[in-house]
Parts: structure tokens; sequence; C-alpha cells
């Protein structure tokens, strides 16, 4: 059977996407093949559609760590024709064919079922950014963050990690600040829910600072680096700082007073390659006692003729809430 996929191609000129035709047979061994419907951007995607060898080692290559879609057919027992099924990370997207392509074939243990209230289309809403939004929040909150302790800040706060965070907090209770460079997307955080938005470049003036006044219990960190060393020192005794980005670096300098002296709780997130259960139970989550009805809002959804420039947008810094690429749309 035959289908498009946006295939990255290395030559002496650069990497370059485009929509190619291509069959099953092309496709990697696996159990499950699945008619794509909905794919979403992320960072990593756009890092994959330009050559970034730390992502994707080998090209040609088709990018997308997220796919949602319905089962065409299974070597498995655990899915049947006719399932909707969602995916999330582990290689998908990376050395393993992804959800830019209408068609994929992957593991079973890969395969996450769509829950109950939840379409394919709210899947790709949330994707692996809204998803380890949602984790993050998991940790901090199983590090002890409450509602009732004070704010909680998120970096990156207009991106797809950091919008979603900011969204969910408030639905969840939470006084949230946010922290972003673009003052001209206060308005829009402030209409997620934030209570207040901080500039960047007031916050990073603290980096450098070996303990300062104690200002959020806890940190949903999108960004990491000099922005991460930053906020360590700004968090209240027994808070906890998530970090699950690093388009800030990937080296943090911060001293061991904030750990020692005020319990201060550095929680690393890891979105690609946890437990099956735990990511079925997350997604389960976020169709039921996390749902977000106004994620649709934060979502831009983009045809196949867009999908080179929003990556392009992303890769740059651009990009605003979360995008999601229906398959089926020019």
């Amino acid at each position: 059977m035959t289908f498009l996929a946006y295939r990255v191609t290395e030559s002496d000129s650069g990497y370059q996407g485009q929509w190619t035709e291509r069959t099953d047979d092309d496709l990697p061994a696996g159990d499950v093949l699945i008619e794509v419907k909905y794919s979403s951007l992320n960072y990593k995607d756009a890092l994959s559609a330009s050559g970034n060898k730390g992502v994707t080692r080998e090209y040609p290559h088709t990018p997308g760590i997220d796919a949602a879609g319905v089962v065409i057919s299974s070597d498995s027992d655990k899915f049947s024709p006719g399932d909707e099924v969602v995916l999330f990370g582990y290689d998908l997207g990376m050395n393993t064919d992804g959800g830019f392509g209408q068609h994929i074939r992957v593991p079973a243990s890969w395969v996450l079922t769509l829950p109950a209230g939840m379409t394919l289309a709210d899947s790709m809403c949330w994707g692996t950014a809204g998803f380890t939004a949602a984790l993050s929040v998991l940790k901090l909150e199983a590090y002890g963050m409450t509602p009732d302790k004070g704010p909680v800040v998120v970096t990156g706060a207009t991106g797809g990690v950091g919008s979603v965070g900011v969204s969910l907090l408030k639905h969840l209770g939470y006084d949230v600040i946010a922290v972003s460079g673009k003052a001209q997307q206060t308005d829009w955080l402030k209409s997620l829910g934030a209570s207040s938005v901080v500039a960047r470049d007031d916050l990073m003036a603290l980096k450098g600072k070996a303990i300062a006044k104690p200002v959020y219990q806890a940190a949903l960190d999108t960004v990491g680096g000099e922005m991460l060393s930053a906020l360590i020192p700004q968090i209240m005794p027994g808070g906890g700082v998530s970090t699950c980005g690093m388009v800030g670096g990937v080296k943090v300098e911060a001293s061991i007073f904030p750990f020692i002296l005020r319990g201060v709780g550095l929680l690393g997130v890891d979105s690609v390659e946890i437990p099956h259960p735990l990511k079925q139970q997350v997604l389960n989550s976020l169709a039921a006692e996390w749902k977000l009805p106004e994620i649709e809002g934060l979502t831009t959804t983009i045809g196949r003729g867009q999908l080179a420039e929003t990556l392009a947008k992303i890769l740059q810094g651009q990009g605003t809430g979360r995008y999601r690429l229906d398959l089926g749309k020019d």
C-alpha cells in the first residue's frame, strides 16, 4: 500500500525535506502497522528535520516523535485492526520512521490505547510536549508541591511544554508565574492562567547568585542552562525544580547552598523511555481528571504543506503553543 511521508535527505548542500510516496514494504519491521491521522511538532522533530545527528543518525529519514491513528494490521494480540492508538517517544521519529508519515510500523510495546473521552486529534494537542508538561507536574507533586504552598514558575512559557504547563497548573489550582522573552505574548500567557509574567532578562539577572530570596515553591523549567542556574537559588525550602529541556544549554552552574540549606530538589523529566504502564496511566489522566478543554485553543493545526516552515519556526525559537499536523490535509 502506498502513502505519503515527509522524508529528510542529506546532500552536499545540507538537509532537505519533502513529501514522498512510499510503500509499506519500505517501513521497518514491527508488530503493528498504523495509519497515522495526526502527529504533532516538537523541538526534537525540528532537530531531526535539520540533520542533527544527536537525534537522528542516518538519513533519509521520516521524523515525527508523536503519532495518533488507526491500526491497519497487527501481529500482537493486544491490538486489532480498527483500534485507535497513540504513540509518544521511544525511538519513533528518531531512528525509526516516525509520525510525519501516513503509515508507520512499530513494536507493540510502544503503542498506547486511546482512552475514552479523548479523540485522536485531542491526543496530538498534547503530543510529547504536553505529555512532558504533565510528567513534570506529576514529579513536582510527588516531591511535595501543593497549591497552598506558594507560586509555581514556568520557564519558556510560550513554547509547547511551557504553555501546556501553565494551563495545567492553573487547572489544578496553582498560582502560576510565567517567564518569557516575548513581551508581546503577555496577554496570551495570562489568558492561559498565568497570574503574572516575568521577563526572561529580569529572572536571568540573578544567575550566578549562590542563594537568593526564596520566591517560588517550585519551578517547571523547559529551558535549562543559565535559566535553570538562575532559578535554583530562588526556590523556597523543600521546593523542587523539574527540568526537561536544553534549548538554553546543557551545562548548569549552581551553588550547593539551595540543596543543603533549603532541601531543594532537582528533578529530571524523561518522557521517552519511561515504562509503558506509566505512559498509559498519564494518558488516561489527560482524558479524565487532568483534561484541559482549553488545550484546543493552545493548538494550531497545520497541513502537510505547512510542515517545513513550521519546523523552521520552532527551531528558531519562534513557535507559540502547540502545533498539530493533520496528515490528511494538504
